[in-house]
């Protein structure tokens, strides 16, 4: 998957240094990718040397090891669907969806490689089937596509904005408003890279319209729908309107609860089947991570 970044100034720093912040990789790796050719700058390679100058088109490879597999381990996964061409799975807290550096197994991809020998490689050997993804600590619905001509059709579907994705959440504070919508650009948060923002620098248009379900003392329940799938999404913009996801590890401040996990899932998914056409929608009911702390503002 290819990252771009438009450079709006002179850096004073090499493009190692840079990109080793921008990553959040070693500078080894760094060098190595820019040595195979996985980092350019204006389609063009450059050394490690090289200081980016304003008007500078970055375009990033992803990078993947020689060392690390994708290797089948065998798991409990909850298979919600299957037929020829796709998996619909219900994913649990905890746990990653494809495997990276340092992170290469108990992932939802080494479950899906022991429960099926045939997934889509359209997103390499390291993501077979992942058509889109949630985070470690988000639970709930995602399509597998079990060959190409599937995942295709399913990411097509995703760029036309033409599947169904319903999340529920529960965050902090009163929410006065039934309904709204949130516009807001989101890109990497230049003060720490390893975040996302709202944020006009290097940012993609992102979309949120979340609806009220219950408004408890500290708390609300809501629903909300995605016309765009930026990562960490629905928790920078829920923390971008002072409403951060209860639980959240990264984003908002506020208290912590034991159990673990944040309180958002993927409760509905739906699209048309690649092969048939026909519109297709499965849900999800909340898991006990995300009711245990429900019961407490509902107690209190």
């Amino acid at each position: 998957m290819k990252q771009t970044i438009n450079i709006t100034e002179d850096h004073s720093e090499r493009i190692d240094h840079d990109m080793m912040r921008e990553l959040d990789l070693s500078r080894s790796i760094v060098q190595k990718m820019i040595q195979s050719n996985k980092i350019l700058v204006n389609q063009n390679p450059v050394k490690n040397s090289y200081r980016l100058k304003k008007g500078d088109v970055v375009t990033i490879e992803e990078y993947v090891p020689e060392e690390m597999k994708a290797e089948a381990e065998k798991m409990d996964l909850d298979i919600v669907y299957e037929d020829d061409d796709v998996i619909v799975v219900n994913k649990p807290n905890g746990m990653v969806v494809h495997p990276a550096v340092g992170n290469t197994h108990g992932t939802l991809v080494n479950g899906l490689l022991y429960h099926s020998k045939e997934l889509s490689d359209v997103n390499g050997e390291f993501r077979p089937g992942i058509v889109h993804r949630i985070d470690a600590d988000t639970t709930g619905l995602l399509m597998v596509a079990k060959n190409n001509r599937a995942h295709e059709a399913l990411a097509r579907q995703l760029e036309e904005k033409t599947t169904y994705r319903k999340y529920i959440a529960l965050v902090w504070g009163v929410i006065p408003h039934d309904t709204g919508e949130i516009d807001a650009p989101i890109g990497r948060d230049v003060k720490d890279r390893k975040k996302m923002a709202v944020t006009a620098t290097n940012s993609k248009d992102a979309v949120t319209h979340f609806k009220v379900l219950k408004r408890y003392k500290d708390a609300t329940l809501v629903e909300l729908k995605l016309e765009t799938g930026r990562t960490h999404q629905i928790r920078v913009h829920m923390n971008y309107i002072g409403h951060p996801v209860v639980n959240d590890p990264v984003y908002g401040k506020r208290k912590k609860f034991d159990e673990s996990g944040q309180c958002l899932h993927a409760a509905a998914l739906g699209f048309h089947h690649p092969t048939t056409g026909e519109y297709m929608e499965f849900e999800s009911e909340l898991p006990e991570c995300f009711t245990n702390i429900l019961k407490h503002f509902e107690e209190n």
